[in-house]
């Protein structure tokens, strides 16, 4: 019976083996931990330190900024990214800034959006984990978001990129002890992204982002990159691992031989980009409301003590009036 397991054993570790030898895993496309401090196939600039166990986008320190890019253009059609990555420092309640992966034209451009160039042209995914979110929305921070740029929409990090955003969800992946993951797919066939994430020490995927009417052209280059404003972090590479997908086509309306290099990117139910100065014409920021909140409380109080006082001071005359007599 011993060697029956064995042997299965065995044939398992072979069949698992050979599946991981199919050539789905593009190596010009990845990082492995433990790559040392030289890495085919990326560059990377500004603040990055690169170990043998992380590459650290930016240091713990105010006014960093840092990134690592791809030299070898993906023309993979269908795609998913494992991003092993770990945001930590010692900041309790206020940290910053965050960072971001990328599929973009723009490589190792810095800039003023995580470390790296606005209007860029591809996707970008955000992870924001300034603690003091700006804008009008209610979301939770960690935050992750995704945008698709065709190098003219602009990143506004007053609204956290909700004004322009595809979709996006509420994760604590900042300052976890055990590993955090996302997992972020493409497919070019379907025009679907999907992002999972791996934050809870639960060992499972949880959605986070899924939309379809995604157009993404072949030929751009993967990145990552991080910055650090009056508040820091840490934040850590820990491996970037590619894989070609093969996807189903679902929709009549997907074009099978479409040539995928020249598409501009493009999302179908992306949040139409809305200036922050429309908005405020629009309507009352949450700054404004509480401002009036608290002056309206501030006047009924005035108004009640300004009451209180004028009774108690007209008894006082009546109470004076009728010792006289």
């Amino acid at each position: 019976m011993e060697v029956f397991f064995s042997i299965f054993f065995l044939f398992i570790s072979k069949v698992l083996a050979d599946e991981e030898t199919k050539g789905y895993l593009r190596r010009e496309h990845s990082i492995f931990k433990g790559a040392g401090p030289s890495i085919p196939y990326w560059d990377f600039h500004g603040s990055t330190f690169i170990s043998s166990s992380y590459i650290r986008l930016t240091p713990d320190h105010q006014s960093k900024a840092g990134g690592l890019w791809n030299t070898v253009p993906c023309h993979v059609k269908d795609w998913e990214m494992l991003l092993h990555f770990k945001v930590h420092g010692t900041g309790d309640t206020l940290f910053g800034d965050g960072f971001s992966f990328w599929y973009t034209k723009d490589r190792m451009q810095q800039g003023d959006v995580f470390g790296s160039k606005d209007n860029f042209y591809g996707l970008g995914i955000f992870f924001d984990t300034y603690s003091n979110h700006n804008g009008e929305h209610q979301h939770e921070h960690p935050y992750i978001s995704a945008m698709i740029g065709n190098g003219s929409v602009h990143y506004d990090h007053d609204s956290d990129g909700t004004h322009s955003q595809v979709d996006g969800c509420s994760a604590s992946f900042r300052g976890r002890g055990d590993d955090t993951y996302a997992l972020i797919r493409y497919s070019g066939t379907q025009n679907r992204l999907t992002i999972l994430v791996d934050v809870d020490s639960k060992n499972e995927w949880r959605d986070c982002v899924d939309v379809g009417g995604v157009k993404l052209p072949t030929g751009l280059y993967f990145g990552a990159s991080a910055a650090t404003g009056q508040l820091a972090d840490n934040h850590d590479i820990i491996s970037m691992k590619l894989y070609e997908t093969e996807m189903p086509v679902v929709s009549s309306e997907v074009e099978g031989d479409e040539d995928r290099s020249i598409i501009v990117p493009f999302a179908s139910g992306a949040e139409p980009f809305r200036d922050r100065v429309e908005d405020v014409q629009g309507s009352f920021s949450t700054s404004t409301v509480k401002v009036f909140t608290w002056l309206f409380w501030f006047a009924l109080v005035a108004c009640c003590v300004l009451g209180v006082s004028l009774y108690v001071y007209q008894k006082r005359q009546e109470d004076s009036k009728k010792r006289f007599y």
